[in-house]
């Protein structure tokens, strides 16, 4: 039997196959509620033959909002529209967890309450610029946390966990990649604290494990799952020993029995999945420019539980089939990742209705 359409154990669930779909990013919800576009619903259903689906960011508080027409989970309203995705996905049998996604520094005023200077571990800025409604604006300088602040956003942590089950999604997975502020937190490069989070690597990873604890403690440790991508660099993220961090954090999360460790594939050269696979006792995913074949090759070989798929995904809502019967796959429409209507979102042929 093809490997990647056994059956796995992911925390409390059985997935059906091993293709994951990626948290992407596709920027259709209300960019002044954060309520998410009700063609979310159609998009998810589409493609729930996924073992997995693990949506796309989703800000836990107001505050974690990076760009425009992103969606929330801390309002009634955000909660509802949220409903309304998992039964579709959960009508057609699918297992959907919500990523939570507060991406600290990576914002901007134009985009948060009172047009608020975006938070993060220091007040070191990011390089490149942040897509606003008004287009592209460079990166501002951020506040730094006070000590006593951080604590309330763990909670927020904690509460969009509660809000995530509330919504019917299975599970929350934390993204701690991309330099986000999980991965502001941990890497040298952009924590520069002396305070009981910042400093030695067992301060700069206080406060991803306080948050991993306070979303466990919520929805237990089996319907939680962790997304890394260590030496990606991008929103200029960087660490000074990122093989020494990331054994940490990896070591560390253990004691929570996580649903997943999610470790993406960069650009570095070195093979983080060899080096953290044998550290988690738990099932690892892993993608990163994953084809058929090659993620055929990494289950059967136990190189990881699930493969990871983003825009072979995006752009083929019914890709278990089309991998199972070696049809051609659509090509991505990258000119509408993160345009605001259906085109390139929920209009990719699926293989009935392909030409």
């Amino acid at each position: 039997m093809n490997p990647l359409y056994q059956s796995t154990r992911i925390g409390r669930h059985t997935l059906r196959n091993r293709l994951v779909m990626a948290p992407m990013t596709r920027s259709r919800a209300d960019d002044a509620t954060g309520v998410p576009s009700p063609l979310a619903e159609q998009y998810y259903a589409q493609r729930a033959e996924a073992g997995l689906i693990v949506t796309e960011g989703t800000f836990p508080s107001p505050m974690g909002k990076g760009y425009v027409r992103t969606p929330g989970i801390h309002s009634a309203a955000q909660i509802e529209a949220w409903k309304r995705i998992t039964a579709a996905v959960h009508a057609k049998g699918g297992v959907i967890f919500l990523q939570l996604m507060h991406t600290g520094r990576i914002s901007h005023p134009s985009l948060l309450p009172d047009h608020a200077t975006p938070v993060a571990p220091s007040a070191i800025a990011a390089q490149g610029k942040v897509f606003t409604a008004s287009g592209p604006q460079d990166f501002v300088v951020p506040r730094a946390l006070e000590t006593d602040e951080i604590p309330g956003i763990v909670e927020e942590y904690r509460l969009a966990t509660r809000h995530a089950l509330e919504a019917g999604f299975d599970g929350v997975e934390l993204h701690a990649a991309s330099g986000y502020l999980p991965e502001q937190f941990l890497s040298s490069g952009t924590n520069q604290r002396t305070d009981r989070y910042g400093g030695s690597l067992a301060n700069r990873a206080r406060f991803v494990l306080d948050v991993l604890s306070a979303m466990a403690e919520e929805a237990s440790g089996d319907r939680v799952g962790i997304k890394i991508a260590p030496e990606m660099g991008f929103n200029s993220v960087s660490d000074a020993a990122p093989q020494e961090t990331y054994q940490y954090l990896v070591q560390r999360i253990g004691e929570l029995k996580l649903a997943y460790l999610h470790v993406a594939k960069t650009g570095s050269p070195f093979d983080y999945r060899a080096l953290l696979r044998p550290l988690f006792d738990g099932p690892l995913l892993h993608g990163g420019g994953l084809g058929k074949d090659s993620a055929q090759t990494l289950i059967a070989e136990g190189g990881a539980d699930a493969a990871v798929f983003g825009s072979l995904y995006l752009a083929n809502p019914d890709l278990p089939q089309r991998f199972a019967k070696n049809a051609p796959l659509n090509t991505p429409e990258r000119d509408t990742f993160y345009s605001a209507g259906p085109q390139g979102y929920i209009d990719y042929p699926v293989l009935e209705n392909a030409q």
